[in-house]
């Protein structure tokens, strides 16, 4: 999990704001494919105590409909959230059922990485030469929304202007994984996932759009769309 917190912050808009760049950062490590320190994190139970943390910290009720028993849960052999991340995520006869890049469920998927680099390249932000993910993959997106709200943090903290920092997240999330992400939800759902993926995509999917109502609710609709309402959804593992 990220080591990054709200703590070195003092006004309390800038440690909101610092506190869902902490659940962005967190939530793009756990859609990398698993690894041993992973499991480990599941199985003592670091992973949920860390992820329930950080949620409350934005909004308790982020953390009311979870199934933090499915987040517990890293199978029974060593290999189980490896098989099952390659099966939803990476592998499949004509592609993965479950896929993590953005632009293969809507458009042109060019077009789509496009309009990503744009926003990226607007603040100062390029891809490596033999970037781990693609532009329209979950885990740069994520990063992405991480970078922004960090930077709205240190804005609010030293009395600068956070407005574009806010309509960026805004646009961004509205345009890419907000778009997609329930998209993604629903298909997982459809797999009869291992308990803690279904869990985990749940837990992302309210938490964007929570965090899509709040940043609507701070910077205005986004221009050209109709204003979003969050409300906590039940957990898909009962």
């Amino acid at each position: 999990m990220s080591d990054s917190t709200a703590q070195e912050f003092f006004q309390p808009e800038a440690r909101a704001a610092a506190a869902r760049s902490h659940a962005y950062a967190a939530l793009a490590q756990l859609f990398a494919y698993p690894d041993v320190e992973l499991r480990e994190d599941i199985q003592n139970g670091a992973l949920e105590t860390a992820l329930r943390t950080i949620l409350r910290d934005i909004d308790p009720a982020l953390v009311e409909p979870a199934n933090w028993s499915a987040l517990g849960d890293a199978g029974v052999e060593p290999d189980d959230l490896a098989v099952e991340y390659t099966r939803l995520f990476d592998a499949g006869t004509g592609g993965p059922p479950c896929p993590l890049h953005g632009g293969l469920y809507a458009g042109t998927r060019m077009k789509t990485m496009e309009e990503a680099v744009r926003f990226y390249n607007h603040f100062g932000l390029t891809l490596a030469d033999e970037p781990r993910e693609l532009p329209d993959h979950l885990i740069t997106q994520l990063e992405f929304m991480h970078f922004l709200a960090f930077r709205e943090a240190n804005a609010l903290e030293s009395g600068e202007d956070s407005k574009p920092f806010r309509c960026a997240q805004r646009d961004f999330l509205s345009r890419h994984p907000g778009r997609w992400v329930p998209e993604l939800r629903s298909r997982v759902g459809s797999q009869e996932p291992m308990p803690f993926f279904g869990e985990l995509v749940a837990r992302l999917g309210d938490f964007l759009a929570h965090d899509q109502a709040h940043l609507i609710a701070l910077a205005g609709p986004v221009p050209g769309e109709s204003t979003t309402t969050w409300s906590p959804q039940p957990s898909s593992q009962a």
